[in-house]
């Protein structure tokens, strides 16, 4: 009988520890089978962008750009000796071709027959007229003298183009002047010894462009490309040392990103780690309670890591850095249970003292889950993705403090604290209660009352800055590189541009060519130099028909005479006759935007054209109309001429996303207030009224000192700011309720209570501190913000304490 009383608390206890290590080995073999193969590790930063277009056709623009650039690189190879820097391009472009990690080099374009561009358009002719050839028929008053004169201009003009047309099939030029008004390449590449080569100065460059073999954002590519980039630069400067390379590609940024965030994953993780150790160790002088408050941290950790790769497929490298900083936060739970352990009676039992402290752990994590809910509410995917990783790993922490904690804590070593330990304690005991008669009881509201009035003009100086940036941050010599190699070949604005959308293809393109004469006509500084769209490829059926029907009427109305004027400039009588005979025998059908996609060379210029699209439920079909310039001067008549025209719409992913950045800012003043309702009515429920309001004082007070702070530092506020108050609000009044509930038990050693308060609060601010020295400027506004919030918010928490002692909450 006796055998079987203790031989069942031992089944328990070994039953518990069964399930844990269950879950562990589940979560742990999960992480390390997504690790194994592709890493889940997300490094497309615009992933981290919400949708911000009404348009869902706008966003779609947006994606099939990033798309169409994302699995390009361009290298230009620059010298001031033209030869070298050739020889230089071509030793890149076979090295990077040797190296087997791109799918496809180009250093020297291929044998191209110009001719196929010709021959696209040439059944297509008649009515294909430039503006200026238009504007001359249509105003042309000298009838067949005008004909007559242009004919002979084109016949003895000596200049013909790359995409020149024959005679006999062109003879007044209009189809040359066509193809000569395509814009297949930017004004600054010349074609020297089948090589884009573009001229600066006394500098020849030479352009290298490269496909990937995957996606840019997949760390198996960056390392591959890496590797092969950094062997053959090295190859470079031993043979050419007067040549330069310069780089431009979605991997390249990619990789930085990660490289930044995994450097950061590990400072801020072994720093914080570490110091939480040494914290741990000197005040509980013991490595077997600092292994399982880590152990307790690992679990959750690991859970929310396999959760959120589960949930989201992917992990952002916000989230994992954001995740390193978790292990302060993670740890308060086994630190408050730890300090209760050791200032208790030497016949402490485990499992009742868990219950003991389950009130203040439970509303602590009713708080940090409120803080964190209110992220998983914002529209950006990485900070929900943060919320559902920040939320899992606080209540597996919460659970394993409660649940396999108290069976890993064997009786043997339950002695009660150490000499230095409760000399500890009674210092502690000592500055609290010196410190809250300082700040609590009824002179809490004189310091409430002081700190208002000093924080009142800082409030007053508060600004923002919603700026895009403040999510995205690139390295800065890939950025410098990257604009080298825009400013010498002219890369067309990919930024800002122009959605046209129609029920019908040919509406597309009549719309984009009214907004092309629009854009045309803007003047001055509100002029784009310029646009890119499928329009000057392939015109709407409808301007090519009055392009025909303009060549019927001041053409080909009279064919006699236009024979005569032929054979007078001297063409024979066959070659005049097929001529005219052609435009009769033409029939009419207009070049369609598909008979241009099934062309390859238009490959290069096929994300201009969105194809078929579906609009809150009607189909239709979009094209993209690309300024070549945008700037602050133009933006608003870009803006003004979108609106004016049905059907266009003018996107800029990087002001929409900054517009609602403010928006979500303001908005979050009121998510603020709510969250703050919200815990309130949690501690009036368990503290009644004076008891909550005691306890939300504190942190309501370190929200406004932290606001004042920017204030006063001139130091602009966003998003990022007030997304981390939440927290400052969920995580500091722990503190708080972690001294209240320390006052309401029994036997309870105060002195120890807020030892584990300045310690909770001492390795959160380390680990959230350190998100203050992140390169991502989103983590770095939440690192500042919390560590300022937090220290403010513990320094304050006596204010929650009773003031008549223990008897009352």
């Amino acid at each position: 009988m006796t055998s079987r009383l203790f031989q069942r608390p031992a089944t328990s206890l070994w039953r518990v520890r069964a399930a844990w290590l269950a879950l562990t080995l589940v979560a742990v073999l999960y992480c390390a089978h997504r690790f194994s193969g592709p890493s889940p590790l997300e490094t497309n930063l615009l992933v981290l962008l919400p949708a911000t277009e009404a348009n869902p056709v706008a966003e779609r623009a947006v994606d099939q750009l990033a798309n169409a650039l994302g699995d390009r690189t361009v290298f230009l190879v620059s010298s001031r000796d033209a030869d070298h820097a050739k020889a230089a391009a071509r030793r890149l472009g076979a090295t990077l071709q040797e190296s087997g990690a791109f799918a496809s080099v180009t250093a020297e374009l291929p044998p191209f027959d110009i001719a196929q561009i010709g021959a696209l358009y040439a059944p297509y002719r008649f009515g294909l007229l430039t503006r200026d050839d238009r504007d001359a028929l249509a105003h042309s008053s000298g009838g067949a003298a005008s004909l007559r004169d242009a004919l002979m201009q084109r016949i003895y003009n000596p200049v013909r183009g790359p995409l020149a047309t024959q005679l006999a099939d062109d003879p007044f030029g209009w189809l040359e002047h066509w193809l000569s008004d395509l814009p297949l390449a930017t004004s600054n590449l010349d074609l020297e010894d089948n090589m884009l080569v573009p001229h600066r100065g006394d500098t020849t460059s030479v352009l290298v462009d490269t496909t990937l073999h995957g996606s840019a954002y997949e760390s198996r590519v960056q390392r591959s490309v890496l590797s092969a980039v950094s062997q053959a630069q090295a190859s470079l400067r031993s043979a050419w040392p007067d040549a330069s390379v310069a780089r431009a590609g979605a991997v390249f940024h990619a990789e930085s990103a990660r490289r930044a965030s995994e450097r950061e994953v590990h400072l801020i993780g072994i720093a914080s780690a570490c110091g939480i150790a040494l914290l741990m160790l000197w005040v509980f002088r013991s490595p077997r309670l600092l292994l399982l408050g880590f152990l307790s941290t690992a679990l959750g950790v690991a859970c929310a890591l396999a959760l959120t790769l589960a949930v989201f497929g992917k992990l952002h490298l916000l989230t994992l850095v954001f995740g390193a900083s978790l292990i302060g936060e993670a740890v308060d739970y086994s630190i408050q249970y730890f300090v209760v352990y050791l200032g208790a009676p030497r016949d402490w039992d485990a499992k009742r003292g868990a219950r003991s402290v389950r009130p203040a752990l439970s509303v602590a994590l009713a708080t940090s889950l409120l803080g964190y809910a209110i992220l998983a509410w914002a529209p950006f995917p990485a900070l929900k993705q943060i919320a559902c990783f920040a939320m899992t790993g606080i209540c597996v922490a919460f659970a394993s403090v409660m649940w396999l904690l108290p069976t890993l804590l064997p009786a043997s070593i339950r002695k009660g604290p150490k000499a230095a330990q409760r000399r500890l304690f009674a210092r502690a005991e000592v500055l609290l209660a010196r410190w809250q008669r300082a700040i609590g009881g009824k002179g809490s509201w004189a310091v409430a009352i002081v700190l208002v009035a000093v924080c009142a003009p800082g409030w007053l100086m508060l600004t923002s800055d919603d700026d895009i940036h403040l999510l995205i941050q690139r390295d800065p010599a890939l950025v410098a590189q990257e604009n080298q190699v825009r400013d010498a070949v002219g890369i067309d604005n990919t930024a800002q541009f122009f959605v046209v959308q129609g029920a019908t293809q040919d509406s597309v393109l009549e719309r984009a060519e009214a907004l092309g004469a629009k854009l045309d006509a803007l003047p001055g500084d509100q002029s784009v130099d310029g646009w890119r769209s499928v329009t000057q490829f392939v015109p709407s059926a409808r301007r090519q028909g009055e392009d025909r029907a303009l060549l019927a009427r001041h053409v080909f109305a009279d064919p006699a005479a236009m024979r005569a004027t032929l054979l007078q400039a001297g063409f024979r009588d066959d070659v005049a006759d097929a001529w005219i005979g052609s435009f009769a025998e033409s029939d009419g059908h207009p070049l369609t935007v598909e008979r241009w996609l099934a062309a390859r060379w238009s490959r290069p210029f096929a994300h201009l054209w969105l194809g078929a699209v579906d609009a809150n439920g009607q189909r239709g079909y979009a094209a993209i109309v690309m300024p070549r310039r945008v700037t602050p001067q133009n933006l608003p008549a870009l803006i003004a001429t979108a609106h004016a025209m049905e059907g266009v719409a003018f996107v800029d992913k990087a002001a929409s996303v900054s517009k609602l950045f403010g928006e979500y800012r303001v908005d979050s003043g009121m998510w603020l207030g709510g969250a703050l309702l919200l815990v309130l009515v949690l501690v009036i429920a368990r503290y009644r009224l004076r008891g909550g309001i005691a306890i939300i004082l504190p942190v309501l007070l370190a929200v406004g000192v932290t606001l004042a702070a920017f204030g006063y530092a001139h130091v602009p506020l966003n998003l990022f700011n007030c997304l981390a108050l939440m927290l400052v609000l969920g995580v500091g009044a722990n503190y708080a309720v972690f001294l209240r509930e320390g006052c309401l038990r029994d036997g309870a050693d105060l002195g120890a209570v807020w030892t584990g308060v300045l310690l909770s609060a001492a390795t959160t601010l380390l680990s959230f501190g350190m998100l203050g020295m992140s390169a991502m400027p989103a983590l770095k506004s939440f690192g500042v913000t919390l560590t300022l919030g937090i220290l403010v918010a513990v320094l304050l928490a006596p204010m929650g304490m009773p003031t008549e002692g223990r008897k009352h909450a």
